[in-house]
Order: C-alpha cells, then sequence, then structure tokens
C-alpha cells in the first residue's frame, strides 16, 4: 500500500507543474530583454568590427606564443612539485569535499526547485485572475464594519431584548458582515 500512497501523492502533487509555470513565466520575463539586447549588440558591433580589422596578426601571434610559453612552463613547474604520497592524500581530501560540495548543490537545487514552483504557483494566480489569499486576509482585516454592525454598537445595552444574549449578537453581526452584498464598481450616470 506505501507504494500506491506514493504514487497517488505524486500524480496529485501539482508543484512539478507549478514548477514547469515558473520557469515558463520566467522564460517569457527573460525574453522580453532579448529587443534590448539586439539593439545594444547592433550599436556596438561596427566599433568591435572595425576594432578587429585594425588589429595586427603579427601582434596576436606574438601574444598567444607569450601565453603558451607561460602555460608550458607552469605545467613543468607542477609535474616538478607533485609528490606521490600527498597526491593520494589530496585525491582523498577532494573526494570527501566533493561529497560535501555535491550535497550542498542538492540542497541549494531543492530550494530553488521550491522558489520556482512557488513563483509558478503566484504566476497561475495572475493568469487566471485570482487574488492572493494573503491580500483577502488583508482586506477582511481592514474592511470597515457594516451599518448594521454600526448601530448595534450605537445602541444601548438596556434597549436590548432580554432574550437575546450578547453571543447570540456577535453571531448575528458576523453573518450580517459576511452577506454583504458586492460594491458596485462603475457608476452608470
Amino acid at each position: 500500500m506505501a507504494i500506491a500512497d506514493d504514487l497517488k501523492k505524486t500524480l496529485t502533487d501539482p508543484t512539478p507543474l507549478y514548477f514547469a509555470a515558473g520557469t515558463a513565466d520566467l522564460a517569457v520575463q527573460q525574453a522580453k530583454k532579448v529587443p534590448g539586447l539586439i539593439e545594444q549588440l547592433r550599436t556596438e558591433a561596427p566599433a568591435r568590427i572595425e576594432a578587429v580589422k585594425n588589429t595586427d596578426p603579427k601582434i596576436v601571434q606574438e601574444k598567444a606564443r607569450e601565453a603558451q610559453e607561460a602555460v608550458a612552463a607552469k605545467f613543468a613547474e607542477v609535474l616538478t612539485a607533485i609528490d606521490p604520497k600527498k597526491l593520494g592524500e589530496s585525491a582523498q581530501d577532494l573526494a570527501l569535499r566533493g561529497v560535501g560540495v555535491a550535497a550542498e548543490y542538492a540542497v541549494r537545487a531543492k530550494e530553488t526547485y521550491d522558489k520556482v514552483a512557488e513563483h509558478g504557483e503566484q504566476a497561475v494566480r495572475t493568469w487566471r485572475g485570482e487574488v492572493s489569499e494573503e491580500i483577502v486576509d488583508i482586506a477582511v482585516a481592514v474592511e470597515p464594519k457594516s451599518e448594521q454592525e454600526q448601530e448595534a454598537a450605537a445602541e444601548p445595552a438596556a434597549d436590548a431584548s432580554a432574550d437575546e444574549k450578547p453571543a447570540a449578537r456577535r453571531s448575528a453581526a458576523r453573518k450580517n458582515n459576511v452577506k454583504k452584498a458586492p460594491v458596485a464598481v462603475g457608476d452608470e450616470s
């Protein structure tokens, strides 16, 4: 049964879909930057092409030869400094460090995956036109009291009927707050 439960959980988990949506949304955001980069290349390209045309090939060959000689000298220096015993210890140390680095990258990859999936979930909500749950919570907290609640608060306690208990009045006030009519956005005048 554990395999069936794992399979069910895997097939019903929306996180991979949110990850894909987040990746697509981030790709669109990056693609919007491409026209600016192309324009920048258009403006810089002539100067760079001219600089390449004006470069003397002999100078380039000389610098390449100097770099090759420097690399060969460093390589020979490294080969003469190798100690077989220290090499084994270093290899073992590097392997252990590699395992630690791999574990760290796995944790970072999971964190990044979760962040992109969260971004995707927000993008899907935006695409659907849904309001974020946090915004709804804030709106409920900030929303002014209804007229009925204000009138009930203004009435003195002596006017309240003897049969009605304070808990019942609070419950009625909550129900009235929940059943408000929607507010019109525009005026047709």
